[in-house]
């Protein structure tokens, strides 16, 4: 099954006229097929914080179906800095009950559900859950709940996709199964099909880690930047081992510093690229990884959004199958992490 099926038993929803009259320059741009696939499209996002908060607004805006919000927490003070569907008044009330009006209002043709209790990720729950929508997004959370979810979206036969930010670093992993999309031909003489269709294969998350770097070129290893990867990668490791609390004082440094290098000495990376990690990196996530910023938050929320709505048209390629981004050059970088 192509991972742009909805993959239930529901009767496809033909667009309206006047959803074709909202949506026009987006029927123009890519098409009132790819339209209608996110037409009747369920996406659920776990977890509602900056990343989610910009991921929302566009696929909300872009006009998917219906979508499912999963968040247990309360509003805090810190969230007001790049969650901007909450106001000062928010803070101590549930996340989802305090965005679920402002979600709304973007687009009054999306059909927004709410689910503020934590049950709802448990495994008989997070099974029917998973199994109800066509695409799961989680965002800023730890790399071992990220697998848990990620297994369960690929026992369903369901699309996969995670992000997040770690101070002025972030992230977005996908899984989408085996992904048939369509693809521009430039090899393609003037007289023949512009394009063609083609198909990814993705591995989980779980496999994606596994990934030797040893088969890579020199040049290859540094076109991919792999400091930023292994600073995330090792973030995750640090959450595992402090029941998912991030670092968050330069006291931690040394352990990060530690965990990085090990991972990096691991993967067999090439040594003439990097030998050990960048302290200066490595200090300065130690100190900001638990917090969040705002245009970091945007970008990383944003690229988010555009892939999973390529995933939904099946117009383009999305990511192969690791984007990071390094806010300290404003720039990203994809990585193909164990995919063929």
């Amino acid at each position: 099954m192509s991972s742009t099926d909805p993959g239930n038993k529901s009767v496809p929803v033909q667009i309206t006229e006047d959803e074709a009259a909202v949506y026009d320059r987006q029927i123009r741009l890519w098409g009132l097929e790819a339209q209608q696939r996110m037409r009747n499209a369920t996406i659920m996002v776990i977890r509602l914080r900056g990343t989610a908060t910009e991921t929302i607004k566009n696929i909300v805006l872009a006009g998917i179906g219906k979508l499912i919000i999963v968040d247990d927490e309360n509003v805090s003070a810190e969230d007001l800095g790049a969650g901007f569907f909450f106001r000062d008044e928010d803070v101590g009330k549930k996340r989802v009950d305090a965005a679920k009006a402002r979600v709304e209002s973007l687009n009054p043709l999306v059909t927004v559900e709410t689910l503020s209790q934590s049950s709802a990720l448990e495994r008989q729950g997070l099974d029917a859950l998973v199994q109800s929508v066509n695409l799961v997004c989680m965002t800023d959370w730890d790399r071992d709940s990220l697998i848990r979810v990620n297994d369960v979206c690929r026992r369903l036969k369901k699309p996969f996709y995670a992000g997040g930010t770690y101070g002025l670093l972030g992230y977005i992993f996908c899984d989408l199964l085996e992904h048939d999309y369509i693809a521009p031909d430039r090899s393609a003489p003037k007289e023949a099909p512009k394009n063609i269709k083609a198909t990814a294969s993705y591995p989980t998350l779980q496999t994606a880690l596994f990934q030797r770097w040893s088969g890579l070129t020199k040049r290859q290893t540094k076109e991919v930047k792999p400091a930023i990867i292994f600073t995330i990668l090792a973030i995750w490791e640090y959450q595992s081992l402090h029941q998912c609390n991030l670092p968050n004082d330069i006291n931690h440094t040394s352990e990060l510093q530690t965990i990085a290098n090990g991972l990096l000495a691991n993967a067999d990376v090439n040594k003439q690229v990097i030998a050990t990690m960048p302290q200066d990196l490595i200090e300065t996530m130690s100190m900001t990884a638990a917090h969040e910023f705002s245009p970091v938050c945007a970008v990383v929320g944003g690229m988010l959004a555009q892939d999973i709505l390529k995933a939904l048209a099946a117009r383009e390629p999305p990511i192969a199958n690791f984007f990071t981004f390094d806010g300290n050059v404003g720039g990203g970088t994809v990585c193909r992490l164990n995919m063929p």
